[in-house]
């Protein structure tokens, strides 16, 4: 039996102890809530449980525990106790999950009461039919004999069941019919020298399976005069009478005249149509707009499928299914089963929107996720991993294609708002007249065309996670402002409103611009820029860690494969030489690019990626000569003596990293500085 402690003893929480405590599987050993009243009416009903107010104390005091289920709907207090339980085989259960668990075990309680009162009801129902009934099971023993059978046969129920069949009923034939397994139909038996019954055997199976035998028999006398009864349509509603009324789907059955017999509850609830309205009626009572189908398939004797039309005073749009009732080659009547078009639509609806949000907010890359072993990327990780688990802005630097939202997307994940919305936002991809509102929301009436009610803005739909600004450079003078006092006052304002919205967000921010010299030109704030500064990470170039690119290769021929349905393994050793004499100003993604061009024309049963394979590559190559840095000679006149320093300096560090092929620990080690401030000189420079 598994032991359960239970956090929250509210409402829920109590409804959730009931359903507890009448199971054989968990034991209850302990509640948890911060209010004593709860805890006394708990103690009141269940006095054997422990009661605690810290859920730290209980786990401790109550340890072993194999399950904790957390009712109280605080997503803060499920992230503590599963962060408090990481390396612990206890079970946590979020109050979702544990509602749902209450819902199921209820449906189940109500789903065996249902059964019982059925088992009853068919007990009922053998017991007031005038024909005898006796059952076996595959090894002959009986399994049932209705009250009609003890009156014809003399047998006692209590002293028959269980026991062979040829034991209490010499006579009776059953253990033939589960030899051959074949039906016998109205036979002559005979159990005493005055009574004689006339019987029909069948065999039962369940999928396929021989489960026993099943017999059914009534006196003679009582034989001659069903003769002349025939079979109807009131016997077929009866036997369909226990289907019908358990389906969720609308059903309807008319007689051969088109005349409604049977109705289902779902079939009021979707047409809007009560059982008066429709038992007797013609079968066209219920149609608002299109044919009866019933009465097309009453004509053709032939069933229809997928018919739309609109039924009921609402006008409800459904889909209808009918097919024809014919019994021993008689039509007897049709069955229509009636879909919901609108709920259809409505889960559609549902499924669409649940996975545009899924495809927005989540954060599908994880540190693992970046490729590389180089000393810069690896720094770079670091320092991202660091960042992770501050609360601090994080202000993602590098050229573009290097992979900077996978930074930001490992960030979140390694955060601990990991379990909260991760929102995206292209600041160069939106007009600035739409960012705004994109970004803060606005209020109802605060342009034309403004949803009814308002709209909440980006930050908003990031409360407690994270937002990704890329292209952070380009934003406007106004937007650098409004973004400014949401990182100083952690609130927004929405367009046209003037109420602020406190929010918690932490704000990962991205660029592959100068920003420094936007600053020095008055185009970026300063005040801004040293709010996201606060962790800055510098993500090299390719160029800068060519050491990666056979690794990234490998792992890019993996998606690659993937997209064009290849199988391309590796790379030649001419190829990747090629690739590392180049300089890809582009970065990764223009090594994805070349790789899979040269995929494209590669013969779908290459396994290598050869240099002929590879595309032209035009690329421009970094320029290793000073004038790059357009150091000209200037007279003292022209410079004042920290721009003198600061020329100096750019050519000593610029020759450093020459002199190690770009390789910056080492270049830190000749120049006896620290990688880190290495970067920020780099960065300063724009090198």
């Amino acid at each position: 039996m598994k032991r359960v402690v239970l956090i929250g003893a509210g409402d829920g929480g109590s409804a959730i102890l009931d359903v507890l405590s009448e199971t054989d599987h968990l034991e209850v050993i302990g509640v948890v809530d911060k209010d004593p009243n709860s805890l006394a009416k708990i103690r009141a009903l269940k006095p054997a449980i422990l009661l605690f107010e810290d859920w730290k104390l209980a786990v401790k005091q109550l340890s072993p525990i194999d399950v904790i289920i957390e009712v109280t709907g605080n997503q803060q207090l499920y992230s503590d106790i599963k962060e408090h339980l990481t390396d612990n085989s206890i079970t946590v259960i979020p109050s979702s999950i544990a509602s749902i668990m209450f819902y199921l075990m209820e449906e189940k309680e109500q789903l065996l009461e249902e059964v019982k009162n059925h088992n009853e009801k068919m007990n009922n129902i053998l017991n007031s039919t005038h024909d005898g009934m006796i059952a076996i099971d595959q090894s002959e023993h009986v399994t049932l004999i209705n009250k009609r059978a003890e009156d014809i046969t003399g047998l006692s129920r209590l002293n028959v069941l269980g026991k062979k069949i040829t034991d209490v009923m010499k006579t009776s034939e059953l253990p033939r019919v589960l030899h051959t397994k074949t039906s016998e139909k109205n036979r002559k038996q005979v159990l005493s020298q005055d009574r004689s019954i006339i019987t029909t055997r069948v065999p039962m199976f369940n999928e396929g399976q021989l489960i026993g035998a099943l017999a059914v028999f009534r006196d003679i006398t009582e034989i001659v005069k069903m003769a002349e009864e025939v079979t109807n349509l009131k016997s077929i509603q009866t036997m369909l009478e226990a289907i019908i009324f358990s389906s969720d789907d609308a059903i309807s059955v008319v007689d051969e005249n088109g005349k409604g017999l049977l109705i289902n509850p779902a079939y009021t609830r979707i047409t809007g149509l009560t059982k008066e309205e429709v038992i007797g009626k013609p079968a066209t009572t219920d149609i608002s707009e299109g044919e009866s189908m019933h009465m097309q398939v009453l004509k053709t004797k032939k069933p229809v499928r997928g018919v739309k039309m609109k039924v009921g005073p609402f006008r409800k749009d459904v889909i209808v299914n009918v097919a024809p009732v014919i019994v021993d080659g008689i039509l007897k009547g049709s069955v229509g089963v009636v879909h919901d078009m609108s709920e259809m639509e409505e889960l559609t609806h549902e499924l669409e929107r649940a996975k545009k949000i899924i495809r927005t907010l989540e954060a599908k890359y994880h540190f693992e996720d970046i490729i590389g072993n180089s000393a810069e990327l690896t720094f770079a990780i670091q320092q991202a991993n660091v960042a992770a688990g501050t609360p601090a802005t994080i202000f993602l630097r590098g050229e573009s294609g290097t992979g900077k939202e996978l930074f930001a997307h490992a960030i979140h994940n390694k955060s601990s708002r990991k379990y909260n919305k991760f929102i995206r936002v292209n600041c160069a991809a939106i007009s600035e007249s739409l960012l705004e509102s994109e970004l803060f929301g606005y209020e109802e009436g605060a342009f034309s065309g403004a949803k009814r009610g308002g709209k909440k803005g980006l930050f908003e739909e990031a409360n407690n996670g994270s937002i990704f600004l890329d292209e952070i450079g380009e934003l406007s003078s106004n937007m650098q402002a409004k973004l400014l006092r949401v990182l100083q006052e952690h609130e927004i304002v929405r367009v046209g409103g003037t109420k602020p919205v406190d929010i918690d967000v932490r704000v990962i921010a991205a660029t592959n611009v100068n920003i420094e010299k936007k600053m020095q030109e008055k185009v970026f704030r300063s005040d801004l820029y040293y709010r996201l500064n606060r962790m800055p990470i510098y993500i090299p170039s390719l160029r800068e860690r060519k050491s990666d690119l056979l690794d990234l290769s490998l792992h890019l021929l993996t998606k690659l494969n993937q997209d064009y349905g290849r199988s391309v393994e590796t790379i030649s050793e001419q190829a990747l030489k090629r690739l590392m004499e180049y300089e890809w100003p582009g970065n990764v993604r223009e090594l994805e690019n070349v790789l899979g061009r040269a995929m494209i024309h590669m013969h779908y049963a290459e396994k290598e990626i050869n240099e002929k394979n590879l595309p032209k590559l035009n690329g421009l190559a970094v320029n290793n000569d000073s004038d790059n840095f357009e150091l000209a000679k200037a007279s003292p006149n022209d410079m004042s003596l920290q721009e003198q320093m600061n020329k100096q300096e750019k050519m000593i560090i610029h020759h450093a990293l020459l002199q190690n092929d770009g390789n910056k620990t080492k270049a830190a080690k000749l120049l006896r500085v620290s990688l880190r401030n290495l970067y920020y000189k780099i960065d300063k420079y724009n090198l």
